[in-house]
C-alpha cells in the first residue's frame, strides 16, 4: 500500500472524542475510507457512531435529539407552571451525564482546527451572536443554551427541556417564540456533511424504496446489481421495485432463464442486507455511512464479498464508511477483502474498555495480511 497514492480527501482522517456521552477521551490517529471498529459488547463501538453523526450535522439539535432518542434518554421534565411533558434527556450527550453550566464534548479529527466543539451555558450568560430579549419567566424555564464552536466560527442554539415551559411566552409575545425556539440560527451553522446510517435491523422497506427510487432508471442499477450478485446463486438480469394500490411496493430481482420475477426475501437476509448497504452507498457520495454491527444478516462465507462491495462503492462514490462488529468472522472477511487491494483504504481498530477508560488499538497493514491469511487471531468477545 503505497503512502504516495493521492485519494480524495476524507471528511476525517483521524478521530478525537472528548466529553461525549460514554466516551471521556478517545483517539484514534488514522481512520481509512472504510473503518471497521471491532470489539466487545458495550465498550463505545456505537458511541463512536453516533459522534460521527453529530460531527457531520454540526452539532444541530435534530441530530442530538435523534441520538438520545435511539438510546432511550428520554425525560419527564417540568415546566415553569408546574406542568409535566417528556423531553430528550439532554445532560446525557455530556460524559457522565454532566449537567453543570460548563459541560462540553468536541468531536473531530486530532489536532485539527476543524473540531465540533459544544459548551452548555446559560441563556443569561450566552456571548455568542443571539437577537431579541427574554421574557423573565423565561430564565425560570428549564432551558439551556448550547454554545457551538467549528472552523473558527461560534454559534448557539437554544435547547428546551419542555415546551410546555414556553408556552405563556408564546401566548404573550410571538416574537419571541420564533427567536427562543432557534429555527432561524440554524442557517448561520456551517453546512452538514450528508450522514447515512443503517443499525443491526435491515433497512425498513420505506426507505428501501426511496433509496432505490433516487438511483432508478440510471447506469447505477446495475452497480446494485453487481452488488448482490454473490449472494444470490443464479445470474441476476435485473432488479425492480414492483407494487401496487393494493399491495406495498417491494424489491424483486429478475434471474436469467426464469419466466417470472421472484422477491429478494425469498433470497434471504444476507441478500437484504447487501441491497441495503449498497443503496445507502450510492446515495452517499461525499459523505457519510455509518454501519452498526455489520455481521448482521451476512453470512460467513460471504463477508469478503460484502467487504469487497463496501470498498469499492466508497472509494468509486468518495463515502467514508465506519462500522462496527464484534464477529471475528466479520474480521477476517474485512482483513481479506482489505489485502486484496494495493492502496489503503481499509483501517481496523479494536475499541476496548476499563472501567470509565477507554482506548484504541490500532492495526497495521502487516496485522491485516495476518488476520487474513489466518496467522493471527483477534479477540473479540
Amino acid at each position: 500500500m503505497s503512502p504516495e497514492k493521492t485519494h480524495s480527501p476524507l471528511h476525517l482522517p483521524s478521530l478525537s472524542i472528548k466529553g461525549f456521552r460514554g466516551i471521556n477521551d478517545l483517539s484514534i490517529s488514522r481512520l481509512g475510507r472504510v473503518t471497521l471498529l471491532a470489539g466487545k459488547n458495550s465498550v463505545g463501538k456505537t458511541t463512536v457512531l453516533d459522534a460521527v453523526r453529530v460531527y457531520a450535522a454540526r452539532g444541530r439539535r435534530a441530530a442530538l435529539s435523534e441520538v438520545l432518542e435511539r438510546h432511550g434518554e428520554i425525560a419527564e421534565l417540568t415546566d415553569s407552571q408546574g406542568g409535566k411533558t417528556v423531553g430528550p434527556h439532554i445532560e446525557a450527550i455530556f460524559h457522565g451525564r454532566n449537567a453543570s453550566e460548563k459541560a462540553s464534548f468536541s468531536i473531530g479529527s486530532n489536532g485539527n482546527s476543524d473540531q465540533l466543539a459544544c459548551e452548555a451555558i446559560p441563556p443569561e450568560n450566552n456571548t455568542a451572536e443571539v437577537y431579541g430579549s427574554y421574557p423573565a419567566d423565561f430564565f425560570e424555564a428549564p432551558v439551556r443554551m448550547l454554545r457551538l464552536a467549528l472552523q473558527n466560527e461560534e454559534y448557539a442554539i437554544p435547547w428546551y427541556f419542555s415546551p410546555l415551559a414556553l408556552s405563556f411566552n408564546i401566548a404573550r409575545n410571538r416574537r419571541i417564540y420564533q427567536y427562543v425556539y432557534g429555527a432561524s440560527m440554524e442557517h448561520k451553522m456551517p453546512a452538514q456533511i450528508l450522514c447515512e446510517s443503517v443499525g443491526p435491523e435491515r433497512l425498513e422497506n420505506d426507505r428501501v424504496v426511496a433509496l432505490w427510487d433516487a438511483i432508478a432508471l440510471t447506469d447505477v442499477e446495475k452497480k446494485v446489481v453487481d452488488a448482490i450478485q454473490p449472494v444470490v446463486d443464479k445470474e441476476i438480469e435485473r432488479i425492480a421495485i414492483i407494487g401496487n394500490v393494493d399491495h406495498e411496493r417491494r424489491v424483486w430481482i429478475k434471474i436469467r432463464g426464469q419466466a417470472f420475477p421472484v422477491p429478494l426475501t425469498s433470497f434471504g437476509d444476507g441478500a437484504l442486507r447487501f441491497f441495503g448497504v449498497a443503496l445507502l452507498l450510492l446515495n452517499s457520495s461525499d459523505g457519510f455511512l455509518l454501519i452498526d454491527e455489520a455481521e448482521n444478516g451476512i453470512h460467513h462465507s460471504v463477508q469478503r464479498h460484502f467487504w469487497r462491495m463496501v470498498l469499492n462503492a466508497a472509494i468509486e462514490n468518495n463515502v467514508q464508511v465506519l462500522a462496527t462488529t464484534h464477529s471475528f468472522d466479520c474480521i477476517r472477511g474485512f482483513a481479506q477483502a482489505v489485502a486484496e487491494r494495493e492502496d489503503d483504504h481499509g483501517a481496523l481498530v479494536r475499541i476496548e474498555r476499563k472501567d470509565d477508560e477507554i482506548w484504541a488499538v490500532e492495526y497495521s497493514e502487516k496485522n491485516l495480511k495476518a488476520i487474513a491469511n489466518k496467522q493471527m487471531e483477534f479477540e473479540v468477545r
